[in-house]
């Protein structure tokens, strides 16, 4: 901490102490004047100087006068009578990022190509709609509202922080940030109280996109369940706010069909289904193959085969091992498992701290998958 900031906190600690023993000074006036007729004796014993080293203490007016405010003493920015203080900027919306460059990110993601082919088709529509409406053609109005469908892993929350961007860069969003949210971040105990919660995601999410996961979560427990309520608030924010918000629903694919069939206006504004399917077990290779890249470490030619072989048995349980979700766990507990078996080595070399062993995944894949989202 530098000079000044140890001076600035000493002297705001200064005149803390400053403002308690004045408001001590006129509380134990007001006792004197009570019980005594008079408390000046009570204040007089108080020390009124500072310590030795300090500076003069100001004086601070408890009074409601105008100039008595202690908050200007502190803050070093006295105002004059008459004056406000400048209203708060608005935070500047994000720059826009070049949509050539979000759609590369996009196409880097490994598999998915059926759901790039769908976002690709969806960039192209927005784009020309916005070019037809500088030329002052018609526009068809779009609802860009999208239900995300598929197992766990399979990369539905990442393609939609690169949507949000992407929406961002076309000026259909102002800010193109994305919220996540579940039913627990919408729904409340109590009636009345659920509104109130909705209404304050979407306040977060405007100027971006409110991503719900496990959104059928709000209309499978029955007509008297709080999530209905959820549903509701939810539409009336999605008519109010159609120009700057944009929310995206994602869960199991049937799930999701009677999510969206169980109210007409979900059917109405949901209208853009994109289904992302599970990943082959070259594609979930090619994803540890990437990690094991960014993270610094190589995978051992006869690990390959293990890891393949991991992967098949694995993948016949897409649900529970979770696609790109189990590769991720999986590559965590090779790490640890490395690390194990590299901790009762001696002197160890670049390679060998670098490299996974097809003994570092034996024990991994043995291991019960933890319940993470990707």
């Amino acid at each position: 901490m530098s000079n000044d900031q140890d001076s600035r906190r000493e002297e705001i600690i200064r005149l803390q102490h400053e403002i308690i023993r004045q408001m001590t000074g006129k509380n134990l006036e007001r006792v004197g004047e009570d019980l005594f007729g008079g408390g000046g004796d009570l204040i007089d014993s108080l020390p009124l100087t500072p310590p030795p080293g300090f500076p003069e203490i100001p004086q601070i007016d408890f009074s409601g006068k105008p100039g008595g405010n202690p908050a200007d003493h502190i803050s070093g920015t006295k105002q004059t009578s008459g004056q406000e203080a400048a209203p708060a900027k608005a935070p500047e919306a994000p720059p826009k990022e070049d949509i050539t460059t979000l759609r590369e990110e996009l196409n880097s993601l490994i598999g998915l190509d059926l759901v790039k082919r769908e976002v690709d088709n969806l960039i192209n529509l927005v784009t020309i709609n916005k070019l037809r409406r500088d030329h002052g053609l018609k526009v068809e109005e779009l609802s860009l509202h999208m239900v995300f469908s598929g197992n766990p892993g399979t990369g539905k929350t990442t393609v939609a922080r690169i949507m949000s961007r992407i929406y961002r860069s076309l000026d259909i969003l102002s800010k193109g940030h994305l919220v996540e949210v579940d039913r627990s971040g919408l729904v409340a105990g109590y009636v009345g109280q659920t509104a109130l919660k909705t209404q304050e995601a979407v306040q977060k999410a405007l100027g971006g996109v409110l991503f719900i996961d496990e959104a059928y979560a709000l209309t499978t427990r029955g007509p008297q369940d709080y999530g209905q309520e959820a549903v509701e608030t939810l539409l009336k924010a999605m008519e109010d706010h159609r120009d700057d918000l944009i929310v995206i629903v994602a869960g199991y694919i049937e799930l999701m069909e009677e999510f969206v069939e169980s109210n007409p206006g979900l059917e109405s504004r949901f209208n853009r289904f994109i289904h992302f399917p599970d990943y082959t077990v070259e594609e979930m290779m090619g994803i540890f193959r990437m990690r094991c890249d960014k993270a610094g470490y190589t995978l051992a030619p006869e690990a390959g085969d293990e890891l393949k072989r991991i992967l098949a048995e694995k993948s016949m349980d897409s649900i529970g091992f979770g696609n790109a979700r189990g590769v991720r766990n999986l590559f965590e507990k090779a790490l640890s498992r490395q690390a194990n078996r590299l901790a009762a080595m001696g002197q160890l070399t670049r390679e060998q701290l670098m490299e996974i062993r097809s003994e570092d995944l034996d024990d991994a894949s043995a291991e019960p998958e933890k319940d993470t989202d990707i």
